[in-house]
């Protein structure tokens, strides 16, 4: 039985995967430095805290589900600690990316974050259907990258990957790197950005006079149906009027250098910003 210490078991997230790892063998070990997180942690699961010095003595593998910004810290007081061949499991990619973790080539660290559950998808649960973030009820994809470590080491990490994001329909293995172009690039500073464009677009309409419910209705059923187009969900075409439509709004909605959100510097600058 693999022996998993997982840090930061009473946050929102720490309670998600202490709710996932109790459905497998993994023998887990919760540490929660907050009060707070303490009590959410007991009541919500039932288990209970235990001392971080404790909880790494033997410990195979130990997962940092904490914030960004504290993965550094957090990393630096608990890797000098760790047994030669420990598995260190990290949440996002962007602490890695920015070199916050602590040097040591006798340790593993991986790098996994979920893809969240698509839009398109063929839930037929109403708890699938209504589980947008995931590892509760609906299927999702997860991205994987074994930053260092021997290779035998990127089928336990996925394990582990499976267990505290399930239900998992997929995994990806990719680099770290790519991670950081997935989050912050790809899914926050354009898909995230452009969608509060779109809902700023929703409200403008309805400044100008269109019911909210039908502005709503409208925008999220083109959504829905365009989508599908664009991402090949569905065989189809948009009409002429759709696409000189698109030909006009692009040019006047982005700027022509747009892409270089995924430029190298431009990543590290967003995690730089986040961590």
């Amino acid at each position: 039985m693999t022996t998993v210490a997982l840090f930061g078991a009473g946050g929102k997230m720490g309670v998600r995967l202490s709710k996932n790892l109790a459905k497998t063998d993994f023998d887990v070990r919760h540490i929660e430095i907050s009060e707070i997180g303490q009590q959410r942690l007991k009541d919500e699961t039932g288990f209970e805290c235990v001392d971080p010095d404790r909880a790494l003595s033997g410990a195979e593998v130990v997962i940092l589900a904490v914030p960004d910004t504290a993965i550094g810290v957090v990393a630096s007081k608990i890797v000098p600690k760790l047994d030669r061949g420990t598995m260190v499991v990290i949440l996002d990619a962007a602490a890695p990316h920015a070199g916050h973790l602590p040097a040591r080539d006798d340790i593993t660290y991986f790098v996994t974050h979920p893809c969240h559950p698509p839009i398109f998808n063929n839930e037929t649960t109403e708890a699938g259907r209504k589980d947008h973030f995931g590892g509760v009820a609906a299927q999702q994809g997860v991205v994987s990258a074994l930053m260092q470590g021997p290779e035998e080491h990127y089928a336990l990490g996925d394990q582990v990957a499976r267990a505290i994001y399930a239900p998992v329909r997929q995994t990806y293995r990719v680099s770290v790197d790519q991670i950081a172009l997935l989050e912050p690039g790809l899914s926050e500073t354009v898909c995230a950005s452009l969608l509060m464009v779109m809902r700023q677009a929703m409200d403008e309409v309805v400044a100008r006079g269109v019911p909210a419910d039908a502005a709503r209705d409208f925008l999220l059923g083109h959504m829905n149906i365009l989508g599908a187009v664009i991402f090949d969900e569905i065989e189809g075409q948009f009409s002429d009027a759709c696409n000189k439509a698109i030909e006009f709004g692009i040019p006047v909605l982005m700027k022509e250098d747009w892409k270089r959100v995924f430029e190298p510097e431009e990543i590290m600058a967003s995690i730089k910003r986040i961590t």
